[in-house]
């Protein structure tokens, strides 16, 4: 699992810096919620999420108590957020994300949402998800969430493909996938599918078969990551050792090339590098929440949060505060049930650092990047990526009096890292 970033140490009563909090001029940042549930079933190779089995929990750490923790949380939050004026805005998104979150009963889930929904309330149109594993979910179960307030589920499909699938070391079956996308839009939920390119022995064949199965479901959204192989996990071990081999980045560019294609075909478009979605009002608004720089707030072990200064009256040199929980359950159940902070640390954004984030999420996004935005070394830069082919040359242009955008092309979307080492000099 990867460390958690340096920082300076977080207030045991987690209190913010008085400077953040809702702007006075509005500023149109909306409040998310995101919750980690960090269990799992068995711990695929590949991963290095903050996840964990029961083997893996030790005493201190119960799965069963896990909702009444998160609970204590939410709490703490809304002491916290209402020094610094937050409370103003009901939560637009809520995430449930890990790990499983559906490996706890469906009460659990709805238990913490009910209590950020009269925590803080929900928007009208409010967007909750929660991720699941295909095999982790019933037809009753997604009736329980939807029902209560659920409007979303991202099931971890990944591939397709047994043998793929065996060498991400995923536990479902395959063949389940169509079922669990009926069952849960029977009960009223969307639904997107996550998938994984790049598996070691991974072929193109196989990788059309996974998109071709994903797109006859029919589903709203679809989200598709090359694997990245992290230092520490088990399949590092084995690419070290020459028992996996990672493909090059040919065999990357081909499959994402693939994907834009077959996920265009059938009727989704991209609207950030890695994802599709069918209309504007299926693709995932918290994640957008992210890329757009809105405040959030993360419950469980080694979550994040995110809230931006309230203005920038020093000049900028305030821009944000983002914090980070401990990582291990048993850590951070004891934390707040002693009535401290679980935060492990935080980092206080500058203008510089809150710029560079900016271009790095904004650019990545299908609607582009204002070129108003940019610093005068970014904006001189522009043309020379939309000689490059990287980058649109009409958007950067601003037709029809619109206002001139940085929109990456399908080639520069492979090279989407390089495109922001240009523009943020």
């Amino acid at each position: 699992m990867p460390a958690l970033p340096d920082g300076v140490p977080m207030p045991d009563d987690g209190a913010l810096p008085p400077w953040v909090g809702t702007p006075r001029s509005g500023g149109g940042r909306e409040f998310g919620v995101y919750v980690h549930v960090p269990f799992c079933t068995v711990r695929c190779g590949y991963c290095d999420f903050n996840t964990y089995t029961a083997a893996e929990l030790g005493g201190g750490a119960s799965q069963a108590a896990y909702a009444g923790t998160a609970l204590r949380e939410v709490e703490l939050a809304a002491k916290v957020l209402a020094d610094v004026g937050l409370p103003e805005r009901a939560v637009s998104t809520v995430f449930f994300g890990g790990g499983t979150p559906t490996m706890l009963p469906a009460g659990d889930l709805v238990r913490i949402l009910d209590r950020v929904r009269g925590t803080w309330g929900l928007a009208p149109g409010a967007e909750v998800t929660t991720e699941a594993n295909p095999d982790s979910v019933t037809p009753s179960s997604l009736e329980e969430l939807a029902a209560a307030g659920f409007t979303r589920v991202s099931f971890g499909m990944q591939s397709a493909v047994p043998r793929v699938l065996a060498t991400l070391e995923r536990t479902h079956d395959p063949a389940r996938i169509p079922d669990v996308v009926r069952w849960a839009r029977d009960a009223g939920l969307r639904v997107s599918l996550d998938l994984i390119y790049g598996t070691p022995g991974e072929t193109l064949a196989d990788w059309r078969e996974s998109l071709d199965v994903a797109t006859a479901t029919g589903v709203d959204h679809v989200s598709a990551y090359a694997l990245v192989v992290e230092p520490g996990t088990k399949m590092a071990a084995q690419v070290r050792r020459g028992q996996l081999t990672l493909p090059d980045e040919d065999d990357q560019a081909a499959k994402y090339e693939l994907a834009d294609e077959l996920l265009s075909a059938a009727g989704l478009g991209w609207y950030e590098v890695s994802n599709w979605a069918r209309t504007a009002e299926d693709a995932c608004r918290h994640n957008l929440a992210y890329w757009r720089g809105h405040d959030w707030w993360g419950i469980g072990p080694g979550a994040h949060s995110y809230v931006a200064a309230a203005e920038a009256d020093d000049g900028g040199a305030r821009a944000g505060v983002r914090w980070w929980n401990v990582k291990h359950p048993r850590r951070y159940a004891a934390a707040l049930e002693a009535g401290r902070s679980p935060g492990a640390g935080r980092e206080l954004l500058t203008a510089d650092e809150a710029y560079l984030e900016r271009v790095m999420l904004g650019v990545r996004l299908a609607e582009g990047l204002d070129l108003r935005v940019l610093r005068p070394s970014g904006r001189q830069a522009v043309a020379g990526l939309v000689a490059r082919g990287l980058l649109d040359g009409t958007a950067a242009l601003g037709p029809g009096g619109m206002a001139a955008r940085a929109v990456l092309t399908r080639r520069g979307r492979l090279l989407a890292d390089a495109v922001v080492r240009d523009l943020t000099a």
